[in-house]
């Protein structure tokens, strides 16, 4: 699928976005080879953030595609800072996040770029949106993304079918609403809090959940949710410049 065209009234030409993809990665050295060949030809750059992996991660993912540009986090401060360096990195346009671990879907990329495509800002992936699903996910896990989810949804007036999933695609103007500022897994509903403050628009995208391939999850249920719940509350009373920033295609 190649990338379709976007045309502004501030562009007189024809323009095609530039796609990044940022992959945090530790210790995912036998998921690689299921996660790097189903990345789709749209995508321009790759870049891997290494938390310092025990394993062949880095090299792995140099034999698969040699052209990756890895980062390194020499100091393993979870999978916010992770991404924090992954953004930094980033040239494209477009910045598509997405695990190593088998569980997100390369192939769904060109659906998670459609949305941003026809002028919304962010593409916030959901399981839980008709036509997504989760292979992996636990009743309690389940439950607790319901009740946090309804939490963000009444403070917000919202109507998300999905908060923490890790799935997601922005234009590269909203890293000026994107301060990262924590380390673990609630970074994607911290990202998506200050993007409804920035009074972006953003668009629910189906998709589907598949089981971690090798290894172990670093997802602690209880620990991980309570973090989420601190940060609903913390983001809620942020204050922020309501408007957004003049959007730029390419800025």
């Amino acid at each position: 699928m190649q990338p379709q065209s976007v045309i502004t009234a501030a562009h007189t030409q024809v323009v095609k976005p530039r796609i990044s993809v940022v992959i945090p990665t530790y210790n995912e050295a036998r998921n690689l080879e299921h996660v790097l060949p189903k990345i789709p030809a749209i995508v321009d750059e790759v870049i891997l953030v290494d938390g310092n992996s025990k394993d062949d991660t880095v090299a792995v993912a140099q034999a698969l595609m040699p052209d990756i540009k890895v980062v390194m986090q020499y100091e393993k401060k979870g999978k916010g800072d992770a991404l924090r360096l992954g953004f930094e990195a980033a040239t494209g346009d477009i910045i598509v996040m997405i695990d190593a671990d088998g569980s997100t879907d390369p192939t769904e990329i060109p659906a998670y770029v459609q949305p941003l495509l026809e002028g919304y800002d962010f593409a916030k992936g959901s399981r839980f949106a008709r036509g997504g699903g989760s292979f992996d996910i636990t009743p309690l896990r389940r439950l607790g993304n319901l009740g946090l989810c309804g939490i963000v949804n009444l403070l917000y007036w919202r109507k998300f079918s999905d908060l923490c999933y890790g799935y997601n695609a922005f234009w590269r103007y909203c890293l000026d609403y994107i301060e990262i500022d924590c380390t673990g897994f609630e970074i994607e509903t911290m990202i998506a809090l200050r993007i409804i403050k920035a009074n972006y628009r953003i668009a629910e995208v189906p998709s589907y959940e598949y089981p971690r391939i090798h290894g172990e999850s670093n997802l602690r249920t209880f620990r991980d949710g309570w973090r989420v719940l601190q940060t609903i509350m913390r983001e809620f009373v942020r204050r922020v410049n309501p408007e957004p920033q003049v959007r730029h295609l390419f800025g």
